[in-house]
């Protein structure tokens, strides 16, 4: 990650803060939001534990048919509603698998309908959900790294959270750090290295 880059980073932190506060009270109807939505995404956990049992203890006959027929087709198992919709194709082998890899889609879609009472706004509420869960990413990992760069470096950490994500100007963040500028011009890209090593 280069020095630009590293900066545009933490200076987005803020942004994508206030972004993902409007994401969440978000409502896509029924009185769901998004970030209840999010929530509800974390139930593929269960799934996962579910798959440590055997499929006849929990599923249908025909639902084993379409696990099966999933399983032929898919080439990762995705968390999300709107990456799980994407990554089952729209062709297969033959029209039996055709049929049955709609039958799937029709039914994520179905949780999606059933959530927001909204058919025609499923696309849109998929649209918020995916980036609502793309900057809990992004913020994610930016916290992850400053809080590892604190661990060794926490100078290094207070001057980029001060610099770069409250914004503050070079001699407020000398004040506040009670040193000189010129420590500061040589701590600072020192900081944005680390913190670039770390967040890769």
């Amino acid at each position: 990650m280069h020095e630009a880059e590293a900066i545009e980073r933490l200076r987005s932190y803020k942004r994508i803060i206030a972004r993902l506060k409007v994401l969440e009270n978000y409502s896509v109807g029924a009185g769901i939001t998004v970030s209840r939505m999010n929530q509800d995404d974390h139930l593929m956990d269960l799934h996962r534990k579910l798959r440590a049992m055997p499929t006849y203890m929990y599923l249908t006959n025909r639902e084993q048919v379409l696990e099966t027929t999933a399983h032929a087709y898919l080439t990762d198992y995705p968390v999300g509603t709107k990456a799980q919709l994407a990554a089952i194709p729209r062709t297969a082998a033959d029209p039996g698998d055709a049929q049955a890899l709609r039958e799937i889609r029709q039914k994520i879609e179905k949780v999606i309908e059933a959530r927001t009472g909204n058919r025609e706004g499923y696309e849109g509420v998929l649209d918020r959900l995916s980036e609502f869960q793309d900057l809990e990413n992004e913020r994610d990992q930016i916290d992850a790294g400053l809080e590892a760069l604190e661990s060794y470096k926490p100078d290094y950490a207070f001057l980029l959270r001060l610099r770069y994500v409250e914004g503050l100007e070079i001699v407020e963040v000398v004040e506040r750090m009670q040193t000189s500028r010129r420590t500061f011009e040589r701590s600072r890209p020192k900081a944005l290295y680390e913190f670039s090593r770390l967040s890769m």
